[in-house]
């Protein structure tokens, strides 16, 4: 008996080192991949890098992870147009199956989702802000976007007439979706303007607008989006993405 009781102390002891060994390993690794996902992605700040599953060791030993996630307080997406980003907030993605190159200096992971956020104000850099003709004497501009409840952007549009000194804004609420790895707004209906009488091709030139969001980390792209209360949240997918290197 007295053998048993200190071969299960044994096995006990050995566990519990195992245990923190396996834990001081993935932390390392979690440190190291931040590390590389920071310099390779151009981020400035580390990113949170979190490795599921247990133990970590025997993943590693197979030469992938199940499961790591990912969160990036800030990134400046590309919009297509030079000199010119959009800052993304708050950036979580899964990633599933991550496997390792044989000297370990890069991962892959199978899939990826995840979500983001663009803030109102980043996105209504894109509108058309400044005062735009939309017919004789009268011009229109976008002075605002928030949150129109269901899904919907509220749109503020200013419509003036300036030889008589009238300046109108009314709210117009608008779908917004992805197209063509864009963020589409798109008026559900068209303002009245100061009582004019507006083509809708004039008056959509200001109400409707289109933003890219390329060169997202790894090589997600955009997937769907939707209006919430401090911005429109997207989701985002990829297959084959770059964790690091």
């Amino acid at each position: 008996m007295r053998a048993l009781r200190v071969l299960l102390i044994v096995v006990v002891i050995l566990g519990a080192l195992f245990v923190v060994a396996d834990r001081v390993a993935v932390h390392f690794a979690e440190g190291e991949a931040a590390d590389r996902l920071k310099a390779s992605e151009n981020l400035a700040s580390t990113p949170d890098v979190d490795i599921k599953g247990f133990p970590f060791l025997t993943q590693v030993a197979g030469g992938s992870l199940d499961d790591v996630e990912v969160g990036i307080a800030s990134y400046q997406a590309d919009t297509g147009k030079p000199g010119r980003t959009i800052r993304i907030d708050d950036l979580k993605a899964g990633m599933k199956g991550v496997e390792f190159s044989g000297d370990y200096s890069s991962a892959t992971a199978a899939t990826a989702t995840g979500t983001a956020t663009i803030a109102y104000d980043e996105l209504l850099k894109t509108a058309e802000s400044e005062p735009t003709e939309v017919a004789p004497g009268v011009t229109a501009r976008i002075t605002g976007l928030s949150d129109g409840g269901n899904g919907k952007i509220k749109v503020a549009v200013q419509g003036a007439v300036s030889s008589l000194g009238i300046k109108q804004t009314v709210s117009v609420l608008s779908s917004v979706s992805v197209v063509d790895n864009k963020v589409e707004v798109h008026a559900d209906s068209l303002p009245s303007l100061a009582g004019a009488a507006i083509a809708e091709d004039r008056i959509r030139t200001i109400t409707d607008f289109q933003q890219a969001v390329d060169r997202l980390p790894g090589g997600i792209v955009l997937d769907k989006v939707e209006a919430a209360r401090n911005g429109v949240r997207i989701t985002v997918k990829g297959s084959h993405v770059k964790l690091a290197g």
